[in-house]
């Protein structure tokens, strides 16, 4: 479809869905199509559907629902319509729409479009293993099709277990796809395909074997009957649909539905441009949440994997994206999962946030890491009245130390540049919340510097800030008394690398005068005493 073709639909008109199975955490892919379908509503002021198709009851579970709403409304991407909610057209869980389900499944058997089959699944699978030895594509028989009204009344009768296959009309389906063009499939390539299976509950429908509720509707089937309830004008999902689209569509001319649109996306490939697996990317957005990933980054992330706005600008929010979003700029390639270029998004949207924000969303990591423990303090407020006023403060887990959110920000903030995920700020941090750092002493080597230049150096450092009153204990100060002294060495390194390692016992971190005025005076001199200590 063309550009122009988009400009006819008019405001209101789109309404599209996303419809999970509560079997699994949210993951990116099913996420990636939930927020084009957001922004292709949106683009339009149409709505945008939240459906759970719960029916697999032995896999669905309700945490995994829990876990898929939250997730979603984690990103931003908000519903319209949905199982939480409600709306016009609601149940939105299939498991609470059987009743719909049975009135098609109704139709269709008394219309002759569908049938009863009894074949064991043992008789499937020597069908199907006959078929791959002689070349052929695996599909039924058609064994039950021809079985006549009296002969399924009384093998049911029996007891014998069933599924109900619909029949396909063996001819050439066309659809245009949004993305991708026009596509043709030859049916009569599909064989009848099951569009319901017995739960062998008895039930008051005849037609249906006496088992009206009695019956689980699979996806293909109830997809089609969920998306004509709902007046979906658009179905916008994965590539991995193509097969199921020809079989929904008869599905539909069977009981008279209009067609929706079909736009299928690319699917997220892997590095090597392969399927993309755990140990590339395919996790759960809750999992991203926890390795702190802001929902800013996965958005404007997400956003790339598969569509290109044409420019060279990178950074979108949400909004922006609704504004630009196109699915005629949506790619038919496979969409490459690049970690580093989230890992950069991720690093621009915290550079982004007040030092207030980001130490509300650092706070959890060091608490959960047992760096620091959240303190309770009253105070009387207003001091004539005589009221209380609780005051939340943390201790150092480590020297049970009181230390304030002021205190905790200015950590966070030395560090704010260097972040590339929220969880990393335990590991960059943690020796701000020690009382005696552990390090090879070798850490402290400059070059090839001996233990005895290394000693000399602490040394000269130490008599430097020792002499600095603690009411000029300020980054500034300390630089302008310490970087003449480690210009007169010829290389700086000799006096500052030790003195920075002395402070935080790691490789890296953020420069020694940033650190060693929120370590205050005399923790600075303690671990100076302490590196040199090592090495004697």
């Amino acid at each position: 479809m063309l550009d122009e073709d988009f400009k006819f639909i008019k405001p209101g008109e789109v309404r599209v869905r996303i419809a999970p199975s509560p079997t699994g955490m949210l993951h990116l892919g099913l996420a990636r199509t939930a927020l084009f379908n957001y922004l292709f509503a949106k683009k339009y002021q149409g709505s945008f559907i939240l459906r759970i198709e719960d029916t697999d009851l032995e896999r669905s579970d309700r945490l995994f629902e829990k876990d898929i709403i939250e997730s979603l409304k984690w990103l931003g991407i908000e519903w319209s319509e949905g199982p939480d909610n409600g709306g016009v057209y609601r149940p939105y869980r299939q498991s609470q729409r059987l009743e719909s389900y049975a009135k098609y499944l109704e139709k269709l058997l008394a219309e002759d479009k569908a049938y009863h089959c009894f074949c064991s699944e043992e008789e499937l699978e020597a069908q199907r293993q006959y078929q791959l030895s002689i070349g052929e594509a695996p599909r039924y028989s058609g064994k039950c099709a021809d079985l006549s009204k009296e002969e399924v009344k009384k093998i049911l009768a029996e007891g014998k277990p069933s599924v109900i296959r619909f029949r396909m009309p063996g001819k050439k389906i066309e659809f245009d796809d949004l993305i991708r063009g026009k596509l043709e499939f030859d049916t009569s390539l599909i064989g009848d395909i099951v569009i319901a299976k017995d739960l062998a509950t008895r039930g008051p429908n005849e037609s249906l074997g006496g088992r009206r509720e009695g019956w689980s509707p699979l996806y293909n089937f109830a997809v089609v009957i969920d998306d004509f309830e709902m007046k979906i004008s658009h179905v916008i999902r994965g590539e991995d649909h193509i097969p199921n689209t020809p079989k929904q569509i008869l599905i539909q001319e069977a009981l008279n539905f209009p067609r929706p649109e079909y736009a299928h996306l690319p699917l997220i490939l892997g590095p090597d441009r392969t399927k993309l697996s755990k140990r590339c990317g395919a996790v759960s957005i809750s999992e991203y949440r926890e390795a702190g990933y802001l929902p800013e980054a996965l958005i404007n992330f997400m956003a790339f994997l598969g569509w290109n706005p044409g420019i060279e600008r990178e950074i979108y929010s949400l909004p922006s994206l609704v504004k630009e979003f196109s699915l005629e700029k949506v790619q038919k390639g496979g969409a490459v999962f690049n970690i580093k270029r989230l890992d950069f998004l991720n690093g621009f949207y915290i550079r982004s946030k007040s030092p207030e924000k980001l130490t509300e969303l650092c706070l959890p990591y060091l608490i959960e890491e047992g760096l620091i423990t959240p303190a309770f303090k009253t105070e009387q407020y207003p001091p004539a009245y005589g009221g209380m006023e609780i005051k939340q403060n943390y201790q150092i887990s480590e020297t049970g130390e009181e230390i304030s959110l002021d205190f905790i920000q200015k950590i966070v903030s030395i560090y704010q540049e260097r972040l590339k995920r929220i969880s990393e700020i335990s590991e960059l941090t943690d020796f701000f919340f020690k009382d005696k750092l552990e390090y090879d002493k070798n850490l402290l080597k400059w070059g090839e510097m001996t233990d005895r230049e290394i000693i000399k150096s602490l040394d000269r450092s130490e008599k430097i800030l020792s002499k600095i009153k603690t009411e000029n204990w300020a980054k500034e100060n300390l630089e302008r008394q310490i970087m003449p002294e480690a210009e007169k060495m010829g290389d700086r390194g000799y006096l500052l690398w030790p003195f920075r390692v002395s402070l935080t016992g790691k490789e890296a971190s953020a420069g020694p005068f940033e650190i060693a005025e929120i370590l205050g005076k005399e923790k600075t001199i303690k671990r100076i005493k302490e590196a040199r200590g090592l090495l004697r």
